[in-house]
């Protein structure tokens, strides 16, 4: 018995030196830009949860809601680059808003240190009564030679959605109006009441609707088909040679080691392993879909190159 002890005691005192014990002392706070509650912060606090156990020292989520995600950004941007202060970010922040605003406060490339992709995502084109029936190359035909009607409802200006909308109309050469809403609901139910003919959003918002056949989710502008809707075409098997997705990353202030970085990557992958967080992500419409550094570097510099076009086209500016 007594050497049990004496081994059980060796054995944890060999667990706790693992972990630097700086690690052990100290708390890592991943900031989300956002309120709690959503999408952003619960899966923040999945990994959180995680984190804590893999990485052996406290692990906490900081709320900094305000300006879109840009809040907490410019607060991870002012933080030491040790790898204690992280943000979870939608890639809109990064990628879509530096063609909007002319002063974000920050560089989305320079003044962040890239660590994990944590999910991916992508949207539903959805066409409600007020749309002829048919494929949504029939949907864009109409619209086309309707230009009057040619309008499609986002959950909001300035968003994903809007600018994936343009995308659409652009590569189907349809001049496409938007009708911005405050929030997908709303949108969603003047679809269906006939005020709007089609709408761009997370398929979340229209999916039971589809469903129930009030709507009809004509494609997902993703690579591959969603999950959710596996006998829904995407637009590139619809006839129209875009996609358009969009992701949430993990990112730390510029100039953190390559060590810590690759450390917390490592953490994140085994995170998004979990069934009960991927049931979880899976349930926001979301995909866990983890990639290193440098893919999700590589990946946030595709997106914000992608999304110029049809930002500066739209003649939308947020100031």
């Amino acid at each position: 018995m007594i050497k049990r002890r004496h081994f059980n005691a060796l054995a944890a005192a060999a667990a706790a030196l693992a972990v630097p014990a700086f690690a052990q002392e100290r708390t890592l706070k991943i900031l989300v830009g956002f309120p709690p509650g959503g999408s952003v912060d619960v899966i923040a606090r999945l990994l959180a949860e995680k984190l804590r156990a893999s990485l052996g020292q406290n692990v906490i989520v900081d709320n900094k809601p305000g300006a879109g995600g840009r809040v907490a950004l410019n607060e991870v941007k002012r933080a030491a680059p040790d790898g204690q202060t992280l943000v979870l970010s939608p890639s809109g922040a990064l990628v879509i808003q530096p063609w909007l605003f002319s002063n974000l406060g920050y560089d989305p490339i320079k003044d962040f240190t890239a660590i994990s992709r944590v999910t991916t995502f992508d949207f539903a084109v959805t066409a409600g009564p007020g749309a002829p029936a048919g494929d949504l190359k029939a949907v864009l035909a109409w619209m086309k030679a309707n230009p009057a009607k040619a309008n499609y409802a986002t959950s909001g200006a300035g968003t994903v959605p809007h600018f994936a909308g343009q995308l659409l109309g652009q590569a189907a050469g349809v001049a496409m109006t938007h009708v911005a809403y405050r929030g997908g609901a709303p949108a969603a139910q003047d679809l269906i009441g006939g005020q709007v003919p089609l709408m761009v959003d997370t398929a979340s918002e229209t999916l039971e609707h589809h469903k129930a056949g009030k709507v009809r989710i004509l494609a997902v502008t993703g690579e591959a088909r969603s999950k959710a809707l596996p006998d829904v075409p995407t637009l590139r098997e619809s006839g129209i040679n875009v996609a358009a997705d969009a992701f949430f990353g993990l990112y730390g202030p510029a100039g953190m080691p390559a060590d810590v970085v690759a450390r917390i990557d490592r953490a994140v992958a085994d995170a998004l392993k979990a069934p009960e967080v991927q049931d979880k992500i899976y349930g926001f419409g979301l995909v866990p879909n983890h990639a290193p550094a440098a893919a999700l570097s590589a990946s946030q510099a595709e997106h914000l190159k992608r999304w110029e076009a049809p930002i500066k086209a739209s003649g939308f500016k947020a100031e």
